[in-house]
């Protein structure tokens, strides 16, 4: 089917375009498959995106062709398409003015989805209907593994991160990115806020010990020279204007693979990125993972 129909999802007449077409070549999925998974993980996924701007990374051609990130409204977006007008950093009035979607239904992820936006990225604070901003309500870590390093090495970093936020009184829930690394996710009170200070500076100093007691698995230091066979835990992705691949959401690289969360329990040697099927079917055997984030 390479050229157009309008279905509706929803109540809302959402036009898709080209769903034969090839956006993972190396396994032949297709636009019309990318737009089934979302249609399908939007009970889990949605949770993560209420009132979150949404930027997404489109693959027009699919993986291997052009890319290219985007945070405003496209021209031609549906009417119901929920936007706002919002400093890309929220605190500092002298940041980008954006105008930002919002994917508050099936509907407007089918949308994006027929866009190719395979991937979707959110900050870590949200706001109002309005558009008034929130505040910061979690913490994201970042484990990205240098040359020589991989998933088991960032399973056992991701238990160490785990072990400190806990003596701060902080449950996390672990994704495998999708891609090389993972995130660890934690809520972010407003106790600590006030006895922390910022995400950033508190994530900051938790990678900077960690780096100094544990030299040969762990650096805080983004040089790329220094992560040959060690893990990076990455800090700035707390930075109000840094974005991060949303949980359960797709990756735009060579396999299809998903940004998945996962139990404590299969979080060491042997943990492999995960494939869409393979999410879906853990959805409906184990619930939402991330539940414990917008319970």
């Amino acid at each position: 089917m390479n050229g157009a129909t309008t279905v509706d999802v929803g109540g809302r007449q959402v036009r898709l375009t080209s769903l034969d077409r090839v956006l993972y070549p190396a396994t032949g999925t297709t636009k019309a498959e990318v737009v089934d998974y979302y249609a399908r993980i939007a009970p889990v996924l949605l949770p993560q995106l209420a009132d979150r701007p949404v930027s997404r990374v489109r693959w027009p051609r699919g993986v291997g062709g052009e890319k290219f990130f985007e945070k405003n409204v496209p021209a031609g977006a549906p009417s119901w398409v929920r936007r706002q007008t919002l400093l890309a950093e929220p605190e500092d009035e002298g940041s980008t003015v954006i105008e930002f979607p919002f994917l508050d239904d099936v509907a407007s992820l089918v949308w994006s989805a027929n866009l190719s936006a395979l991937e979707l990225h959110t900050p870590q604070w949200s706001v109002g209907p309005r558009g008034g901003y929130r505040g910061v309500d979690r913490l994201v870590v970042d484990l990205d593994p240098g040359e020589g390093a991989g998933l088991d090495e960032c399973a056992a970093v991701a238990h160490l991160v785990a072990e400190r936020l806990e003596d701060d009184g902080l449950s996390t829930v672990p994704v495998t990115s999708g891609s090389k690394g993972m995130q660890l996710y934690a809520p972010w009170p407003a106790r600590l806020a006030r006895a922390r200070g910022s995400t950033r500076a508190y994530a900051k100093d938790l990678a900077e010990a960690l780096a100094r007691e544990h030299r040969a698995l762990v650096v805080s230091d983004m040089k790329k020279v220094l992560r040959r066979g060690k893990v990076l835990v990455d800090w700035s992705q707390n930075h109000l204007a840094k974005t991060t691949v949303t949980p359960y959401s797709l990756r735009g690289r060579e396999l299809p693979r998903v940004a998945a969360p996962r139990s404590w329990d299969e979080v060491g040697d042997g943990l492999a990125q995960l494939s869409p099927a393979e999410v879906l079917d853990r959805v409906a055997a184990d619930g939402d993972l991330m539940e414990a984030l917008t319970a």
